[in-house]
């Protein structure tokens, strides 16, 4: 238990950059101690920065638990994604942003189905700004609730320094609560939607993927 919390798990993504960093360094080393050492400081990074580890998951359909590790950057009113065809509902937003510190894998906050999943590719602004949630690169899953039946949507936004969103799921996919649906790399924001429930976050809180409670019915 203690190793895994010192050592946990890499995710797929990051193994090839984990490899390209630990050759940088071993070539650094031969070179120069100062350049070696602080490569070795930046393979530590790489390899925290893609660790993908186990969860407590509630697995209780009364409540939406957070998609990503982060703190909560706004929480607001605001009409559906056009993207969705849901442009005419009113959703509850609470956006999460990540920093380069968080780990980066993105989980789904309830039980369902992927009934759609939308890529649209845009801007790299920073995504603790309001407007990257419409300019920026991002990715849609529309979840329909398991016991609801409601429409549930996680959105990846890329950020300043993200280059890649990753997809680790497929339309109509059944998931469970906290199950992985993909990552971002380095830096970057997921928003949750969601109406009829009530919040149970406020701004400046940190949560954690699969694990802290964002809203219940």
């Amino acid at each position: 238990m203690m190793l895994e919390k010192i050592f946990p798990k890499l995710h797929q993504e990051g193994y090839k950059f984990l490899a390209i960093s630990v050759i940088v360094t071993l070539i650094l080393w031969s070179i120069s101690d100062f350049f070696g050492f602080i490569f070795t400081i930046i393979t530590i990074w790489v390899y925290y920065f893609f660790r993908d580890p186990e969860r407590t998951i509630i697995n209780d359909d009364n409540y939406l638990v957070s998609p990503a590790d982060g703190v909560v950057s706004t929480i607001s009113e605001i009409k559906g994604p056009i993207e969705l065809g849901l442009e005419n509902i009113t959703f509850t937003r609470v956006s999460i942003f990540m920093n380069i510190f968080n780990c980066h894998v993105n989980r789904s906050p309830t039980n369902g189905k992927i009934e759609d999943i939308f890529y649209k590719p845009g801007k790299f602004l920073n995504a603790s700004l309001d407007k990257a949630s419409e300019e920026n690169e991002r990715n849609y899953f529309k979840i329909k609730n398991t016991k609801t039946q409601e429409d549930i949507v996680v959105v990846q936004i890329a950020g300043l320094i993200a280059r890649r969103i990753v997809t680790q799921t497929e339309k109509k996919q059944e998931i469970k609560q906290g199950d992985r649906i993909g990552m971002i790399r380095f830096g970057s924001r997921v928003d949750l939607y969601f109406n009829k429930r009530k919040i149970m976050v406020k701004v400046g809180q940190n949560v954690i993927a699969g694990e802290s409670l964002i809203a219940r019915e």
